[in-house]
């Protein structure tokens, strides 16, 4: 398994990134950091806008102030499209599967390959073979191959698999980050495990992960650093081996102030 490398700049920044909505701040001045190598985590009280950040740095909404830098180069996405063609890839709560297209549709969903030559040029025609190959590979790699077929539509799949497959997808296309929005959320406890061992390999080939989720044991269990994000901001970032859940959620709730280093 890859270790976080801390002696490197950052591969993602976020600095003093603010968003109002009329009256109301969900980002204030609020700062990020996820560096190479890394499983961070995103913990935080309903409200606390820790989703705001993420859409943010995903490209799903623009900041009002603030900046925000991939490999040190200042970023301002104008959509989700962006994002992923610049390798940030998101796997998003409700998940943005299509139920009713194939998982090999759904991997490549606004991004199929298309036939070479004239056929994919003019006719636009796609590479169906081609895309169902790559897909298979995909599945493979991270171990879910307990899908039988490619073309079988993902209604038909489990809870897990469904994560599988999102997961997959963003493995498969995430050149430099893959942001995960609650994966286990919906999940029974033997496709929670199956979905916390993805993550963990998707680690393991490189790519730093970015997870937002409710479920501490979770977040204890496979997080480097623990990014504490309330009233709109970062209050602190914490190590999950030196600190335990009662601690974080303290921290997260205000019923305990972080010492100051960790600030």
């Amino acid at each position: 398994m890859n270790a976080p490398d801390y002696n490197a700049e950052p591969i993602l920044t976020a600095r003093g990134v603010t968003k109002r909505y009329g009256r109301v701040t969900a980002l204030d001045r609020a700062d990020f950091d996820l560096y190479p190598g890394e499983i961070r985590a995103v913990i935080g009280d309903n409200g606390a806008g820790k989703s705001t950040m993420i859409k943010a740095i995903s490209g799903a909404l623009i900041p009002d102030d603030g900046e925000i830098t991939l490999y040190g180069k200042k970023i301002q996405f104008q959509s989700p499209m962006e994002a992923r063609d610049a390798g940030i890839e998101t796997v998003y709560q409700n998940l943005a599967l299509s139920p009713a297209l194939s998982i090999a549709d759904n991997m490549f969903m606004g991004r199929e390959i298309r036939k070479p030559g004239f056929l994919g040029k003019y006719l636009r025609m796609l590479d169906r073979p081609k895309m169902e190959q790559i897909a298979r590979d995909k599945l493979t790699e991270l171990g879910l191959m307990t899908i039988q077929n490619i073309n079988q539509a993902v209604e038909s799949l489990s809870g897990g698999q469904r994560q599988g497959v999102a997961v997959a997808r963003a493995a498969a296309f995430g050149s430099k980050v893959v942001i995960m929005d609650e994966p286990t959320a919906a999940l029974g406890v033997k496709e929670s495990r199956k979905v916390l061992e993805l993550i963990q390999d998707v680690r393991a080939r490189g790519l730093p992960i970015v997870l937002i989720s409710h479920n501490m044991p979770h977040v204890f269990e496979v997080a480097d650093k623990i990014h504490v994000h309330r009233l709109g901001r970062r209050l602190c970032v914490i190590d999950p081996k030196e600190y335990t859940m009662s601690d974080a959620v303290a921290f997260m709730t205000g019923a305990k102030t972080p010492p100051q280093e960790l600030n």
